[in-house]
């Protein structure tokens, strides 16, 4: 939402007020008490609701711009490395690593 307000000034239209409602599917397999956890991710459901005076051709532009421009959005949509450190009392905890979000 925050890019709808930040595209929709750079683009000159005007947005009201706006609603997001996401919905996230997920599954988690194996047990924590045998170390196999494994949860992912099945899919998101977004919905925007926007309230704008503004054609619907220049307020879908500012939508188009912001979801290209969502770092969240991208990162789901085109998976990226992460990488995870934990640190214990001030010393890496043992055991971490690159945890890949490529498929």
């Amino acid at each position: 939402m925050t890019q709808v307000s930040r595209y929709g000034h750079m683009l000159k239209v005007t947005v009201r007020g706006m609603r997001m409602r996401v919905t996230a599917r997920y599954r988690v397999d194996g047990s924590v008490l045998n170390d196999t956890i494994q949860g992912r991710m099945l899919g998101a459901d977004t919905t925007l609701e926007i309230d704008s005076p503004d054609p619907p051709e220049r307020v879908a532009r500012v939508v188009r711009n912001a979801e290209r421009g969502c770092f969240v959005m991208q990162a789901l949509q085109h998976p990226v490395p992460v990488t995870a450190r934990t640190v214990l009392n001030g010393v890496p905890l043992s055991g971490e690593g690159t945890i890949s979000a490529l498929p």
